[in-house]
């Protein structure tokens, strides 16, 4: 069973992240929704490469995520859903199914502005500003996170990932990997 703590961050990266219509349930219109605001914030238009790379690995996340969590198969993933895909995730972490991997490394490449394989607390904060964000608070976060390091590179982050969804430690530094410094 999934505590009250997971739920409340599970909650966080379903509304945030993946509910970008806010309608209460993931769909592809929120993967399309999302493929739209993360390329307008870069710059990137249909057709160029960073675009297409974009849109092609958050449709491969919205059909495994789909595949995974779409318990009664109506098109929907309700939080409900999610949260029994994160428990099942708990259960084994180093098995983590490919469109959870994909989504990892899509939100490493997208934090690491400057693509020189680690994420700096601007590069953190100003990523989760543009969801929504408080960037203060997410610089707390990241602070808290790299546990007062200058950078985090992939191999830390992946750790990290693991530590978000698994941990039941209020003060795990993975626990601020998604910009909220509480849960």
């Amino acid at each position: 069973m999934v505590s009250d703590f997971r739920k409340k961050k599970l909650l966080h990266v379903f509304t945030v992240f993946f509910d970008t219509n806010r309608s209460g349930n993931i769909d592809s219109k929120d993967f399309e929704l999302a493929i739209a605001n993360i390329t307008k914030s870069r710059g990137w238009n249909a057709g160029d490469a960073q675009y297409n790379e974009v849109r092609d690995t958050l449709l491969r996340v919205w059909d495994g995520l789909q595949g995974r969590a779409d318990a009664n198969k109506d098109g929907e993933v309700s939080f409900d859903e999610w949260v029994s895909t994160w428990e099942e995730y708990t259960k084994n972490p180093s098995a983590a199914p490919q469109w959870l991997t994909d989504y990892s490394k899509f939100i490493f490449q997208l934090e690491d502005a400057s693509n020189d394989g680690s994420i700096d607390s601007e590069e953190f904060s100003s990523v989760y500003a543009s969801f929504g964000l408080n960037k203060a608070e997410a610089a707390t976060a990241f602070q808290k996170m790299s546990q007062g390091k200058s950078s985090v590179s992939w191999a830390e982050f992946q750790e990290l990932w693991k530590e978000y969804f698994t941990s039941e430690d209020a003060n795990a530094p993975g626990n601020f990997i998604f910009g909220k410094t509480d849960f």
